[in-house]
């Protein structure tokens, strides 16, 4: 088992507990609607194309601002105002990668998704959500191998 942090595994732990679809959508849905837009101090539209999220369909972005812990506190824009995946997916990430250790999150599974969403996403919506986790996972990288500036 891989070293993800540990609220991180915390909050996949509650929706394995999920077994009824209904009850995992209304947890998405209230989570979707505590999405917060990035803050303008951390960036503005249009947004760059280095940040944008692969293959994710509601055109969302992400950012990793270096904390003085040397940790980092994630950001995500959604563009498309119906991505309410996208956008509990996002809630999930600032929540709980912002502070946690860098060689934590580049240990998580892409397949987590699976794990909050249920297996039964489309293949287009896991090719997006999993690239948040591969966006925040480069964001990661870059920061602890000194790569950003």
């Amino acid at each position: 088992m891989s070293s993800i942090p540990e609220a991180l595994q915390e909050v996949a732990e509650f929706f394995d507990l999920l077994q009824d679809r209904n009850e995992r959508i209304e947890a998405l849905m209230a989570l979707a609607d505590r999405f917060e837009a990035v803050p303008a101090e951390v960036a503005t539209r249009p947004y760059p194309e280095s940040n944008k999220v692969e293959g994710c369909e509601s055109q969302a972005y992400g950012w990793g601002v270096r904390q003085p812990d040397e940790t980092l506190r994630y950001y995500f824009a959604v563009e498309n105002p119906q991505g309410i995946a996208a956008m509990s997916l996002a809630v999930i990430l600032e929540d709980n990668l912002s502070g946690a250790p860098l060689s934590q999150i580049l240990t998580i599974p892409p397949e987590i998704i699976y794990r909050f969403f249920g297996r039964e996403l489309s293949v287009a919506k896991s090719v997006g959500l999993i690239g948040m986790i591969e966006l925040a996972k480069r964001l990661a990288r870059e920061e602890f191998s000194g790569e950003r500036g």
